[in-house]
């Protein structure tokens, strides 16, 4: 087995005594797409909002890279290589489509505040490289036609869109996917698969998805971890999990 680019220990989080994620345990190798599911309320955002450090574990401990980033800032999180999107849209809404991708990009510029202001050294080159790759990625989402639109007016699936292409921008080793075809209909859910497929192998990546739609899930993961109130309840491939009987009691509902 190759080394887990992401491990959590028994990470563990309670709000007002309430244990919201008990005993948390995964890995992810690298290269690999694996996906968190499990009804509404299961805990899988919470999850994520661990990895991401936008929650610190109460217990245990998430690796990420061979080091520990429980109780790292977001902002450290993503630096060491973490991007995520989220189950509601967040976009800089009246900002433009271009710059919603550039503003990410920021977090890996080398020019100093003072070339900043005093548009020397480093700046120029390297806002036109940051502009460059922007807009590359903007042609990959299709969306580089709408770059100086505000992020606001495009339709929801361009959004879902944009808001993957803003958390490539940061460069990550890891990307989160938190329900990205939430909203989309069946031709858009196809071709957000297929388009998560292509950027995994082309970016290099490692990705983990939550999602509510299984043929979403299972047609592209590798493996499935099963969460149910905060605790994994089964873990394996897709063809393992469709026939898990907790599974199907706790979330297929019979349908595997």
């Amino acid at each position: 087995m190759s080394e887990a680019l992401l491990r959590a220990d028994k990470a563990s989080i309670v709000f007002g005594g309430l244990k919201a994620v008990s005993d948390f345990n995964l890995y992810i190798n690298r290269g690999e797409l694996v996906g968190l599911i499990g009804p509404n309320g299961a805990g899988k955002t919470t999850a994520f909002n661990l990895i991401t450090g936008v929650y610190q574990p109460t217990s245990g401990d998430i690796m990420f890279d061979g080091r520990s980033i429980a109780g790292k800032k977001p902002y450290e999180i993503t630096q060491a290589g973490i991007a995520r999107t989220f189950q509601n849209i967040r976009l800089f809404s009246e900002l433009s489509v271009l710059d919603n991708v550039k503003i990410a990009y920021h977090s890996h510029v080398k020019y100093g505040l003072m070339e900043t202001f005093a548009r020397v050294g480093r700046y120029f080159k390297e806002e036109k490289e940051i502009e460059d790759e922007a807009m590359r990625l903007l042609k990959i989402f299709k969306l580089e036609d709408k770059a100086d639109e505000q992020a606001k007016n495009l339709p929801y699936g361009a959004q879902r869109r944009l808001e993957i292409a803003r958390a490539l921008a940061a460069k990550p080793k890891l990307l989160l996917l938190d329900e990205p075809a939430a909203g989309m209909n069946p031709q858009e859910t196809k071709e957000l698969m297929e388009m998560i497929s292509w950027i995994r192998k082309e970016f290099g990546l490692t990705v983990l998805l939550i999602e509510h739609d299984m043929s979403l899930v299972m047609g592209i993961c590798e493996r499935i971890y099963v969460l149910e109130y905060g605790i994994i309840i089964a873990k394996g491939t897709p063809a393992e999990i469709q026939q898990d009987p907790e599974v199907i009691r706790a979330y297929l509902g019979g349908e595997a």
